[in-house]
This record gives structure tokens, C-alpha cells and sequence, in this order.
């Protein structure tokens, strides 16, 4: 695999991303979808584990500043990343993970983007799902429930079914698949704020 290049260091992103989110949710949810990437890395391209968590942390870089305009949601993005050293490569992985509602971004190509455009609202889906169990905890949680979470339109409803569908064809992965390997990656890091305070 080629070495890929972000440009800027992990704390350097983390910085760019607390600068221009607030809220700790969204925090939370750059975190997750950061470690989501990095354990489907080890599993890919593990020379590549740095760029695909950054990738992940930075995704939604611009959403809590821009939430009212979809269309542009990674555009606004750019700049700030570009301003901050980060590198083109990196600009179009997070891109790709829009190109669902602006056709003239990036489609996903690499495995990383696929993995991206896969599981960054299923990872939302997953821990809205989680907040709601007795434990708070995704280490109890299976496929089974999250299927009866996901075909509940009502419940989540800002989640995008569809982008989830279309996520697992590219992979080539039944919907069942990505979910069972959505759960392992989120259980491999616990991110229930509720566990961390436990221990």
C-alpha cells in the first residue's frame, strides 16, 4: 500500500477540530469515528493507521459551524484543513464521505473512503442505540438489536439509511456484515463515556 501523507500530526487535527466544534458531542462522535477507522486499519492498511484516524477525527470538521447547508458540508472543511498544513490527499478522503449529497465531490475509492462513507452515520446510529440500553454500553450490544434500531425509521431519524445501503454495496459486505463489524470495531474501544467514569 502507499504510504499516505495527512500533512499534519494527530494533535495538530485534534486542535483544528476543537477550534471549530464546541459542543462535546460532536467531539465524541470525531473521536469514535476515529477509532472506528483506525481498527479497520490495523485490519487494511496498517502502514496507514495515522491517516485513516485523522481522516475520521476530521470529517465532520465543519458540520456544527455549517449543519444548515448539506451541500457544502466538507467544502467549508477544506479550507480550514488546507490552512493548517493538511494535505490534498487528506481534503478528498474526507470528501468522498459527502459525495452523496453533492455529485461533483470525490466518489470513494480507496477501501479507507469506503470504510468512511460506511460506518461514520452507522457509528451514530450504534451509540444513539447504546444510550438507550440499560448498561449505556456497546459491549452487550449485538446485530440483532441494532437491525430493530435501524429498520425504525422513527428512532435516529437524522441517520441515513440509505448512505448505510450503499456504504455496504461498495464494500461488497451484506448489510449484517458491516453492522457485526461496525459493533467489533466500536467494542474494541468501549467509546461509552459512562464505562471510562466506572472505571
Amino acid at each position: 500500500m502507499a504510504q499516505l501523507n495527512a500533512g499534519m500530526t494527530r494533535e495538530a487535527a485534534f486542535a483544528l477540530l476543537s477550534e471549530h466544534n464546541k459542543d462535546p458531542f460532536h467531539i465524541e462522535h470525531a473521536e469514535t469515528v476515529e477509532q472506528t477507522m483506525r481498527y479497520f486499519a490495523r485490519e487494511y492498511d496498517p502502514d496507514n493507521e495515522e491517516f485513516w484516524g485523522i481522516v475520521g477525527l476530521l470529517h465532520d470538521l465543519d458540520w456544527e459551524e455549517h449543519d444548515d447547508d448539506p451541500m457544502n458540508h466538507t467544502i467549508y472543511a477544506a479550507k480550514d484543513i488546507e490552512a493548517a498544513g493538511g494535505s490534498a490527499e487528506l481534503i478528498r478522503a474526507i470528501q468522498t464521505h459527502t459525495s452523496d449529497f453533492n455529485a461533483e465531490l470525490p466518489k470513494p475509492e480507496l477501501m479507507m473512503e469506503k470504510i468512511l462513507f460506511a460506518t461514520e452515520e452507522l457509528t451514530g446510529l450504534i451509540g444513539a442505540a447504546v444510550v438507550m440500553r440499560p448498561s449505556k454500553s456497546v459491549m452487550d450490544f449485538n446485530v440483532k438489536s441494532l437491525k430493530k434500531k435501524f429498520k425504525d425509521k422513527r428512532f435516529a431519524a437524522g441517520v441515513s439509511r440509505d448512505v448505510i445501503r450503499s456504504g455496504a454495496e461498495m464494500l461488497g459486505w451484506e448489510l449484517d456484515e458491516l453492522f457485526a463489524r461496525t459493533i467489533e470495531a466500536m467494542q474494541s474501544f468501549a467509546p461509552d463515556r459512562d464505562t471510562f467514569q466506572a472505571e
